[in-house]
């Protein structure tokens, strides 16, 4: 009889009050499986300890960081389950050395953050805030001062062309917009299958009524648009970012932004989060601003928890789950010790 899956939920999962910050995460098909046995975390703070991570077959981790001290000697940890796409939090390398998967929600998120990007560039294309404050400040009759753009015809550039800059495209379709893509790992043939025409991050600056960036970040994509390239968009032109703060020079944002050299932005993520009290970008009216929450819907959220606890029944079934980062580690013999005690 094959010994109690033991999967460990991160405690920030939990409203003050006991209850679950997210609602309905799909828990109920590990609930359903006799053998495993779930359970919060103690707060551990900003950093899991290895002495709390080694009691667990499997860790369902939210905001704290997983490091290389957290997994020091975990002979028993073979998965863990990141609650979302980025894993900034999760020292991978060190997870691959401890015979530990990595696996992330990619289906969960990419129809939600897809609809976000779309819910900015309506909300930025039509002025939506500078409209309502027009309404709440009682100056209706400046409503002609705040003339909108229509997007038909229009080029929308996707920094990005992974699973949710191509459902961008797919929900962006009826619009009748031009769409172009900036994405080295893709090829012609594959874009041209998607629809869209592949340019260079330059050309796609320069000729994108609308930028959106959906890359991941990484060392190559740090500070992407830095000063030089945003100065290569048009002074009509509006930037919008569902991906990672970091990919973006936010000081030289605030510049082009503070100088009108760009019509606005919109972002969902900063360089420093939260962003603090005193940013500039936060007195700007060109701007629209999510606290890392434009996607933070109901669907959201129930689609990461059931895409990550249909990985954590593979694992608990021995079998290797869809979505892992670190793929290197399936082959190592220590994982595969690790799989097979499990069945």
């Amino acid at each position: 009889m094959p010994r109690p899956f033991r999967v460990g939920m991160t405690r920030d999962f939990l409203k003050p009050d006991g209850s679950l910050g997210f609602g309905d995460i799909g828990l109920e098909v590990l609930a359903q499986n006799t053998r495993i046995e779930r359970e919060f975390l103690p707060d551990c703070g900003s950093e899991l300890t290895a002495e709390v991570a080694n009691q667990f077959d499997a860790l369902l981790v939210l905001a704290p960081r997983v490091t290389a001290t957290t997994l020091e000697g975990c002979d028993r940890l073979s998965l863990v389950a990141r609650f979302g796409v980025g894993y900034d939090n999760v020292d991978v390398p060190a997870c691959t050395r401890n015979n530990v998967m990595l696996t992330i929600t990619p289906t969960g998120v990419r129809r939600p953050v897809a609809v976000s990007a779309l819910t900015l560039m309506l909300a930025l294309s039509h002025k939506l805030l500078a409209k309502d404050r027009l309404t709440r400040e009682g100056r209706w009759g400046e409503k002609l001062n705040e003339m909108g753009v229509g997007l038909t015809g229009r080029t929308l550039g996707l920094i990005g062309l992974g699973n949710i800059g191509r459902d961008i495209l797919r929900v962006v379709a009826p619009l009748e917009m031009r769409h172009v893509a900036y994405d080295p790992f893709v090829s012609q043939a594959d874009a041209q299958g998607s629809g869209v025409e592949l340019l260079s991050l330059d050309e796609l600056l320069e000729q994108s009524d609308f930028v959106c960036i959906c890359c991941s970040l990484t060392a190559d994509t740090h500070h992407l648009l830095n000063a030089e390239r945003l100065g290569r968009m048009q002074p009509s032109s509006f930037l919008i970012n569902v991906a990672r703060g970091p990919i973006i020079d936010q000081q030289a944002l605030t510049t082009v932004l503070r100088e009108r050299r760009i019509a606005g932005a919109a972002l969902d993520v900063f360089e420093q989060e939260p962003i603090a009290v005193n940013d500039p970008l936060l007195g700007f009216d060109n701007v629209i601003l999510s606290p890392h929450a434009i996607c933070w819907t109901d669907e959201l959220f129930r689609g990461i928890g059931q895409e990550a606890c249909r990985g954590i029944l593979d694992v608990a079934a021995g079998r290797s789950p869809q979505s892992v980062v670190n793929r290197e580690v399936l082959s190592q013999p220590g994982l595969i010790q690790k799989l097979a005690a499990l069945v």
